[in-house]
């Protein structure tokens, strides 16, 4: 896992964000947009370690790639929600993938995730995605 944060000492980032993405280039690009909206991104790069992250820490929103190695976005929103049906709460996911197509948004949300993003993100895009979610917590 790799914490990436702007470096500046002025304000601690409003949020922590787990990134699932094995993309090392859109590792960057996202961590990048994170810390412009002053958030903090910690990214992992398949979903199975992105499991063993939130078994160790608590995250405000989880950013995950739709197609990864060895555990896929899709199988880690499964075992996060199936986790949550057990033990109660609710955790913030957004898709994300670079397969952009129609119907794409209505069948993730359908599996359970709060939000969807198509690649390559842009700040804006996923500023409000990001409170979008949050919103329907």
């Amino acid at each position: 896992m790799t914490f990436l944060t702007n470096g500046t000492a002025t304000n601690a980032p409003k949020l922590k964000v787990l990134v699932a993405e094995d993309n090392i280039i859109n590792q960057r690009l996202i961590v990048g947009l994170l810390t412009g909206l002053g958030h903090t991104g910690m990214v992992v790069n398949d979903g199975e370690k992105a499991l063993k992250c939130l078994s160790k820490m608590k995250v405000d929103v989880v950013l995950t790639d739709v197609m990864m190695p060895n555990m896929d976005g899709m199988q880690a929103l499964a075992a996060i929600r199936a986790k949550e049906a057990v033990e109660g709460g609710h955790l913030p996911v957004i898709m994300a993938t670079a397969h952009d197509e129609p119907g794409e948004a209505a069948r993730y949300k359908r599996m359970g995730a709060d939000g969807y993003l198509a690649k390559p993100l842009e700040i804006d895009r996923l500023k409000l995605e990001i409170e979008r979610v949050l919103a329907l917590r």
